[in-house]
């Protein structure tokens, strides 16, 4: 097990079921538009750009810390960095997200994911991790998009409802498949295990788009690979959280991809994931972040019943069920936050 000095926090123990006092919370997406300090700092251009310069990605980190008081800071990057550094070809385009120049179509484009070596490759990502472990007191989250997620990316040329040429490639050439998976996931382990060396804290991998997979498309062509990162990252003896969208029916098989926890969106009970996931996995969520939108107290009380659903139990991370929307006013998240320190109480196993 790794040593910090951030073992002891309500985040940490949570993330390995140890006893501690009150329920620790952060918020995927908690660095972003819905904060003005985040816009005044992030500037005009890719999102790429912000992230390659150290000093405002360090800032833009920071930055939620400072004003909802969360128990742990998450690495302002994107799950399409290794890819790009690698020179695959793909942008953030504002408004729309990861668009890919020349999509992947054939075995000849897996010349075009070279391995990540991120010393020379991402030593932006190594500054920016090093320069906000040292500002904060509270843990910092690396993390990395798993690589489904990202294939879906390079397969699709861009964010897809769908998912159609994904999963076409899946089953209908399983081998060339699991050979851009295996290249992805390699660039994966190579991101999060220099995180973790420059001082990541914990590591989160991003299956966002798992949900869009049956269970036995998840089983054959997804969750070797996850497994794969994620004992890779478990090697270090950080805390490791598994996260996707739309997940209520593979949530057992992620489970078993090995991360210490789990997380659950906004459509499943806390309780009722705790029965898929089983014992021996902290789980991390859920409040549908579409509720922030509509008021404090509807916020609030909502913030409420997931902590009613958990039950006092000691593996537990609050989080919203998916990311912060941009239209969220911050006055009322810092209100969620409050809501879960003090009434988010852990009782002893």
């Amino acid at each position: 097990m790794s040593s910090s000095r951030f073992d002891d926090s309500d985040f940490v123990r949570a993330c390995r079921r140890q006893p501690h006092e009150r329920v620790p919370v952060w918020f995927m997406r908690q660095a972003g538009r819905s904060l003005p300090e985040y816009r005044a700092v992030r500037g005009t251009g890719s999102i790429l750009d912000a992230i390659a310069d150290p000093d405002r990605a360090a800032e833009i980190t920071l930055q939620p810390v400072r004003r909802y008081g969360v128990d742990a800071a998450i690495l302002f990057s994107d799950i399409v960095v290794p890819a790009h550094a690698v020179g695959f070809g793909v942008d953030v385009v504002p408004g729309t997200g990861p668009v890919v120049e020349r999509p992947f179509a054939a075995r000849g484009d897996l010349d075009r994911l070279r391995p990540l070596d991120p010393g020379s490759d991402t030593p932006y990502v190594i500054e920016t991790v090093r320069r906000a472990v040292e500002m904060l007191d509270v843990p910092l989250i690396g993390f990395a998009g798993a690589p489904f997620t990202v294939a879906s990316y390079l397969v699709e040329g861009g964010p897809s409802r769908h998912h159609e040429r994904t999963k076409s490639l899946m089953v209908g050439d399983e081998a060339l498949w699991h050979e851009l998976m295996d290249r992805l996931a390699d660039l994966a382990i190579a991101s999060l295990l220099a995180q973790v060396e420059a001082g990541a804290a914990a590591v989160q991998l991003f299956d966002s788009w798992a949900g869009a997979l049956s269970p036995d498309q998840y089983r054959r062509g997804v969750a070797p690979h996850s497994a794969r990162v994620l004992e890779a990252a478990g090697e270090t003896g950080v805390p490791r959280i598994h996260f996707g969208v739309g997940t209520g029916e593979i949530l057992d098989q992620m489970a078993d991809c090995g991360a210490e926890v789990v997380g659950v969106d906004f459509r499943v009970p806390i309780d009722a994931a705790r029965q898929r996931v089983g014992p021996g996995r902290a789980l991390q969520g859920n409040l549908d972040p579409a509720v922030v939108l509509a008021s404090e107290s509807a916020a609030c009380d909502a913030a409420r019943a997931v902590l009613a659903s958990n039950g006092g139990h000691p593996g537990f991370i609050f989080n919203l069920g998916h990311g912060v929307l941009p239209g969220s006013d911050p006055d009322v998240l810092a209100r969620v936050v409050q809501v879960v320190h003090d009434e988010g109480r852990v009782r002893c196993e």
